[in-house]
């Protein structure tokens, strides 16, 4: 984490431009907004405006994720020259029911008819993936997270609210359940959200298929990067076990010191190197036995004794390093770890030291739909029939 106020305010800097980049000049929101909405500005701007109030809401329950949305808002209203009220009933952080209005927003008609399309693209996606977080988060407290997620997102407005949203849920499941959560993000622009000066990460598969053997990518970059603490991808040949032992005796150092880890990324299509399903049973009834014993359905064997990177295949990395003395060395994760592989992860008290993952993102993006309406006319109170509930009281 940066320790200075000046790096702080550097990374606040970094975030106020990052959102300018979102349309803010009339003509880029007439072009981005529904063109309903633009055909119901004419209409309003012919015969009158009106003073009115939106109720703004998720059909889910989610975690309130505002921020990235209202500093959009507000910089529109700027710019427009307009007054905006915002009433926000669920601060960042805080828990929301479905059909809850997280907020209500009262101003001109004539200015806010435009804008709700591209206000619920800000708001919707970024509450369920702040309540993934969350979720994940809560459910492996003891463990690290990296939001790994730039690369799967559509975009960078996407690669930004996943960022916003990792970081809201993350500092949620630490208030509340003690949670590590997530510490970074693998980007540059969006790492101030996470308090860090810029991207993490290890290396990509890329450079140990350059290097031509694991070992020589450990070389590379520790003569590239002396002073960094590295992780070794360890799964591009096969050869989980034998690699990281290896690159493990070439950097002792690192190694005693703690500034060596490992990570796993096997493909699902296969086991790790040395496990099959019968020793992968053998390894959790080893050191979690409760975790094999009961009922379990095929998702969830398949994370815990399954190919890929599982339960079985962690604790097996845990146990190889012990064997030799590098009980220093980290272990790190990736490749699907959803909200119910985390579950599963945390029943079987794998030994893990920090999760790189883009799961966090919805899995469904009918979940993400966000929606405003209008309740209140030059305050009167007038909604929809059926949407009675979101008057404001």
């Amino acid at each position: 984490m940066p320790d200075s106020a000046n790096a702080k305010t550097k990374a606040v800097q970094q975030g106020e431009e990052r959102s300018s980049l979102w349309p803010v000049e009339d003509r880029d929101v007439t072009a981005w907004t529904d063109h309903y909405f633009n055909r119901s500005k004419k209409v309003v701007e012919k015969f009158g405006d009106q003073k009115v109030t939106y109720a703004v809401f998720m059909r889910r329950p989610v975690v309130s994720a505002p921020g990235l949305a209202i500093r959009w808002l507000e910089e529109v209203a700027r710019k427009r020259g307009f007054q905006l009220d915002i009433d926000l009933r669920y601060a960042e952080g805080r828990w929301v029911g479905a059909g809850e209005p997280i907020m209500y927003l009262t101003g001109s008609l004539c200015h806010l008819v435009d804008l709700e399309t591209l206000l619920l693209q800000r708001l919707g996606p970024a509450c369920v993936a702040a309540y993934n977080a969350f979720t994940m988060c809560s459910d492996l407290a003891s463990v690290a997270f990296l939001a790994m997620d730039a690369r799967h997102c559509a975009g960078s407005d996407m690669a930004e609210m996943m960022a916003y949203a990792a970081a809201v849920g993350a500092d949620r499941a630490r208030r509340k359940n003690g949670a590590i959560g997530f510490i970074g993000n693998a980007t540059d622009a969006t790492a101030h959200y996470f308090g860090q000066e810029g991207g993490l990460g290890t290396m990509p598969h890329a450079l140990v298929g350059y290097a031509g053997s694991t070992l020589r990518a450990a070389e590379m970059f520790d003569e590239t990067f002396p002073n960094d603490s590295m992780t070794v991808l360890v799964d591009y040949f096969a050869r989980e076990i034998t690699d990281a032992l290896t690159v493990c005796r070439r950097f002792p150092r690192r190694a005693a010191d703690g500034r060596l880890s490992v990570r796993l990324d096997t493909a699902g299509s296969r086991f790790i190197e040395s496990l099959d399903p019968p020793s992968s049973y053998a390894v959790l009834e080893r050191n979690v036995p409760k975790a094999i014993r009961g009922y379990r359905n095929e998702e969830e064997l398949r994370y815990l004794v399954g190919p890929g990177v599982s339960a079985a295949a962690i604790w097996t990395m845990r146990e190889a390093l012990n064997a030799e003395g590098f009980d220093k060395v980290k272990i790190v994760a990736s490749s699907g770890f959803n909200p119910a592989k985390c579950r599963l992860m945390a029943e079987a008290e794998v030994p893990l030291d920090v999760v790189g993952t883009g799961s966090y993102l919805p899995n469904s993006w009918s979940e993400t739909y966000a929606t405003a309406d209008i309740v209140e006319y030059d305050g009167v109170a007038r909604v929809k029939v059926g949407r009675e509930f979101l008057i404001r009281k």
